[in-house]
């Protein structure tokens, strides 16, 4: 394209979202912020019939997609521990579909859909495939939304998968940095298994790669592994290294909080955000390394986002102390 390509970021306000803008924009690219369609809760049964429906959410995006050379869905539901499962799957799984629909009749050249690494759980090493383990309410709605992508977009998608997305702004990152200044900072031994975070800077910096790029991504493609350790990641939030748990302890604490999620579907969350930081998980390489990419944030703007959340923990316990 002679003239930079206009993009359109679906869920503009989020956190994702917001961050993509300003990612593409510092680059040069005109954005388009389009408001995500709300849609009426619904099971994954009913998914492609509502959507082969053509419902009237999918002529208005398709209109308003006009003209645009490329999208990026960063809409969705963030909250991994929700159990509402009709509205997972609406904003989840049915909403990508409908975008993935809505570009096609409108001639979009390229799609971005930002899923999640959650869609494969707990398998040993996190990659571009189609291997999954979506054991929670919320994986399985962000797999039901790359499944009605790859359906609905005629191949000229890109599904993109990041780990656990970190920022000032992610309620998420401020409970780990907070644990990690506890008394309850601790990893598996001998804590230097890979741990798949990544800052918000380096996953808008990476969606705004794969919209605009000359080459051509693959259909799935998974954020690359930041170099952190599990014991890193507490270091840097917290300023100081966390204690070794010896492996068989950690596990059995980690099996234990697993069969509770049985019990109490909320916990799932929670036991894989526990398991994730002191086992850390494997990643495949990514094409995004493959080709040259580099994330711009490293290590020190994970300090610097550490002792910031640490400034502001500070300064709220003061205030709680004054009031």
């Amino acid at each position: 394209m002679s003239a930079p390509p206009g993009v359109a970021v679906i869920g503009a306000t989020g956190f994702v979202g917001s961050a993509v803008t300003r990612a593409l924009e510092a680059n040069g690219f005109p954005v388009q912020r389009i408001r995500a369609p709300r849609l009426p809760g619904m099971l994954p049964v009913s998914a492609v019939s509502y959507l082969e429906s053509e419902p009237k959410e999918l002529s208005d995006l398709s209109a308003a997609l006009q003209g645009v050379d490329v999208v990026v869905n960063a809409a969705g539901d963030p909250d991994a521990s929700s159990t509402d499962v009709a509205a997972l799957t609406s904003a989840n799984g049915v909403l990508p579909g409908l975008v993935a629909a809505a570009c096609l009749k409108a001639g979009v050249e390229r799609l971005v859909h930002v899923s999640s690494a959650a869609v494969q759980g707990r398998l040993p090493v996190l990659d571009d495939s189609d291997a999954v383990d979506a054991g929670s309410d919320y994986s399985q709605s962000k797999l039901l939304g790359e499944n009605l992508v790859r359906k609905f977009s005629a191949g000229k998608s890109v599904i993109y998968r990041p780990s656990s997305v970190h920022g000032i702004d992610r309620g998420i990152t401020r409970k780990v940095a907070r644990i990690a200044s506890g008394p309850l900072s601790t990893v598996a031994r001998p804590g230097t298994a890979p741990s798949p975070q990544a800052l918000i800077s380096n996953v808008a910096d990476a969606i705004s790669f794969l919209a605009t790029t000359a080459l051509s991504p693959p259909a799935v493609v998974i954020h690359p592994w930041e170099g952190l350790t599990t014991s890193d990641v507490m270091l840097l939030l917290s300023g100081r290294s966390p204690r070794r748990v010896p492996q068989p302890v950690a596990r059995a604490v980690v099996e234990t909080l697993a069969l509770a999620g049985r019990i109490v579907p909320r916990l799932t969350a929670t036991t894989r955000r526990v398991e994730m930081l002191w086992f850390g998980q494997a990643q495949a390489e990514s094409w995004l390394t493959t080709v040259g990419w580099l994330p711009p944030s490293g290590r020190a703007e994970w300090a610097a986002l550490g002792r910031t959340i640490r400034a502001h923990m500070q300064a709220t316990s003061t205030q709680g102390q004054k009031t």
